[in-house]
């Protein structure tokens, strides 16, 4: 069967522990959209690994895939790849031939864009890993794809086709000059050809790439389990989320299939679990409705002089639960709760499951609140609306529970459910009611050891 593991709200919920959790009983774990912009934190004996583009499952010996929906940096993964080797354990990693590949010039012209919305308080908070020009490419049918970097005739054909338009870009519409750019020879035919032929022939020789679906049909067939990873989360979906401060690629179960090649029917006939925060945290602009404070140089929240309202609550929460990014090391931006985007997430994806994460971050408050519902223009809306300029105007309705105090939250993983404090089972059951689906797990600390687990989905 298949286990598609979703991010709910806006990245960052912890999608790596699950996979790491339930992973045991998966064969093969297959990443279906994002790139090494994806900050994945495993805790596994006692060791912590941190991995942007390698799927989580292969820190367990697992099959790891990177599915056609994925952009791959071929640097970053043979660096993590030789990186897993040096701690001495030995990843299989298999590569769709159809997946995309991040060039170096990718990478420059997503900072040279970032910078620019910076200057109007427009960046969308992109980790600068290339990766919206990466599938902008792919969207345009000029794109590199994995299986091109074996060919020698077909990579220098992509190449000479594309890299002049990027220095078009680069020299006629932003007005600079490539020679003076910290890496001019990303802009280079022949220094590209040779640096991703390499990578083309390491591919070969170390029997990396495979057609994904035909691929992980097979394994299903050989009656194997197969995990389906999503980065990112819902709210940042290109489709479903808060555009245009979103991804560029579908982190929902539909992605699911789009990504790997399996059908809807293979993706929604298993489970699919959401994956909850039991707060909120974002990274750069864009709507929070339920936000406490944010980050100075964010403008929700902030006054002029960059602190927010209830900054001192937010700033407990974000010491407590570690809210920086895996990848770029940046401060989350924290909020309560946000009910109406759950509903929204769990509408999308049809949520089977859930794995509630972090809630012992919030132990030790008087009170919790969530956002129940919002208010927008008079009228009290259920769920998210579908434009970010009317969620801007959302405001948030709160519900005020009791908080529950700091237990020996070790203690209570091994004793299970029962062995919560009650105001925070009042708060799993609260979250359970309103989304018509049950919680599957429960994360009280960063081991996988400190997961309350109610239902093994294999």
């Amino acid at each position: 069967m298949t286990v598609t593991i979703v991010g709910s709200q806006l990245g960052d919920e912890g999608k790596g522990g699950i996979v790491d959790l339930y992973g045991d009983d998966a064969d093969v774990v297959a990443r279906y959209q994002g790139g090494d912009n994806a900050g994945h934190t495993v805790v596994h004996e006692g060791e912590e690994y941190k991995l942007s583009l390698v799927p989580s499952g292969a820190i367990r010996g697992k099959v790891g895939v990177l599915g056609n929906g994925c952009v791959v940096n071929p640097r970053t993964l043979f660096d993590e790849i030789d990186t897993l080797q040096d701690r001495g354990l030995d990843p299989d990693v298999r590569v769709a031939e159809r997946a995309h590949v991040i060039l170096p010039y990718h990478r420059i012209l997503d900072g040279i864009e970032e910078d620019i919305k910076s200057e109007d308080d427009d960046e969308i908070g992109t980790t600068g890993r290339g990766i919206g020009p990466t599938y902008e490419d792919k969207a345009g049918r000029r794109g590199v794809r994995v299986g091109d970097l074996l060919d020698p005739d077909v990579l220098r054909e992509r190449l000479e086709y594309v890299v002049p338009q990027k220095r078009a870009v680069v020299e006629d519409v932003y007005g600079l000059d490539i020679e003076e750019l910290a890496d001019p020879d990303a802009f280079d035919v022949d220094a590209l050809f040779e640096e991703f032929r390499e990578f083309g022939r390491r591919f070969e020789a170390e029997e990396m790439t495979v057609n994904a679906g035909a691929f992980l049909a097979a394994a299903r067939d050989e009656g194997q389990n197969v995990m389906l990873e999503g980065a990112q989360g819902t709210i940042i979906d290109i489709d479903h989320g808060n555009y245009p401060y979103v991804t560029s690629s579908n982190p929902t179960a539909g992605g699911a299939a789009t990504g790997t090649g399996l059908s809807p029917g293979v993706v929604g006939s298993g489970e699919v679990i959401g994956i909850v925060k039991a707060y909120l945290t974002r990274v750069g602009s864009g709507p929070l409705p339920t936000e406490l404070g944010g980050v100075a140089g964010d403008t929700p929240g902030y006054d002029e002089q960059g602190e927010g309202e209830n900054e001192e609550l937010a700033t407990y929460i974000r010491e407590e639960g570690g809210e920086y990014g895996t990848v770029t090391g940046r401060p989350r931006r924290v909020g309560w709760l946000d009910v109406p985007m759950l509903r929204h997430s769990t509408r999308v994806s049809g949520f089977t499951g859930l794995a509630l994460n972090h809630l012992d971050v919030l132990a030790g408050l008087d009170e919790v609140k969530v956002g129940h519902t919002y208010t927008l223009d008079g009228e009290e809306l259920a769920a998210m609306p579908a434009t970010t300029e009317q969620w801007s105007r959302c405001e948030a309705n709160f519900r005020t529970f009791e908080g529950w105090p700091e237990v020996d939250w070790a203690g209570v993983a091994a004793e299970g459910y029962e062995a919560l404090p009650e105001n925070a089972k009042g708060y799993v059951e609260y979250i359970e009611d309103e989304l018509d689906t049950p919680v599957y797990a429960i994360g009280v600390g960063p081991g996988r050891g400190e997961t309350i687990v109610r239902e093994h989905p294999f």
